[in-house]
């Protein structure tokens, strides 16, 4: 992948990740304030956690951080899917804010 496609792509996951945001703060019962800086969006929930979503633009990766760890995402041609075999980003990232947020939470590109 070319450096111009992955900043695409990843911008294009950024950005999915904030219209989530708006439709689950929109669509329930969940606070989550999300915040962009560049190429990194952090989620606070109401309990003050976070998960921080950063673009690793030498690597061609996303990285995200979540209580339950840090994960590393490259696109495959299809998805963003975890480096070590996780599963993909969008999954991944429900799972753990559903943790955090203790409300089911669905994210999706």
């Amino acid at each position: 992948m070319t450096d111009t496609d992955y900043l695409d792509r990843a911008e294009a996951l950024l950005r999915a990740i904030e219209l989530s945001c708006d439709r689950i703060n929109d669509d329930g019962d969940a606070d989550i304030d999300n915040q962009r800086v560049g190429g990194m969006v952090t989620l606070t929930f109401a309990n003050r956690s976070q998960i921080i979503i950063n673009l690793q633009k030498p690597l061609q990766e996303v990285w995200m951080a979540a209580r339950s760890g840090g994960f590393h995402y490259r696109y495959d041609g299809a998805a963003w899917n975890d480096t070590k075999g996780q599963g993909e980003f969008f999954a991944h990232l429900s799972r753990c804010a559903t943790e955090q947020a203790g409300l089911p939470l669905t994210f999706s590109s």
